[in-house]
């Protein structure tokens, strides 16, 4: 059973990790990589209705992403075995990343092809609210409530 805790708590702190790392890629890449970055800045229209998109993206996302899996915790994982409990626990800690990855991937995106601070606001915000989210084991065995 320890192995299975140890496991989980791996893997998810390492899609935690790889939650990081596209962010940084995406910065080391539009940094660097000059041809597309501010493409659509001169398209008002084009980027209007992306900068909304990110915003909106945001407003639905990180709050979903913070309560989605104490939800879980509460409606499901709570009544299954302990092994099914934690191969639940790991896919949606994965989906939550995942919930906090999309405004951050989209408002990036919309930074470096609009040129707009608005898109970098939407990243930073999912990405302060990934830190509410940081996996471990002790926070692992606090939610199933394991001693």
């Amino acid at each position: 059973m320890e192995e299975q805790i140890r496991r989980t708590s791996q893997g998810l702190r390492m899609a935690y990790f790889f939650f990081w790392l596209l962010p940084v890629v995406l910065m080391i890449v539009g940094e660097t990589e000059g041809d597309w970055v501010g493409l659509y800045a001169d398209d008002p229209l084009f980027s209007y209705g992306w900068e909304g998109s990110s915003i909106l993206l945001a407003f639905l996302c990180v709050p979903l992403a913070l309560k989605l899996l104490p939800w879980m915790l509460k409606r499901k994982i709570d009544r299954l075995s302990l092994p099914k409990a934690l191969r639940l626990y790991g896919r949606w800690g994965v989906m939550q990343l995942f919930l906090l990855e999309l405004p951050v991937v989209v408002g990036m995106l919309v930074y470096y092809l609009m040129m707009s601070n608005t898109g970098i606001l939407c990243s930073l915000i999912a990405l302060a609210a990934s830190l509410f989210c940081v996996p471990g084991e002790k926070r692992l065995r606090r939610d199933l409530h394991i001693e």
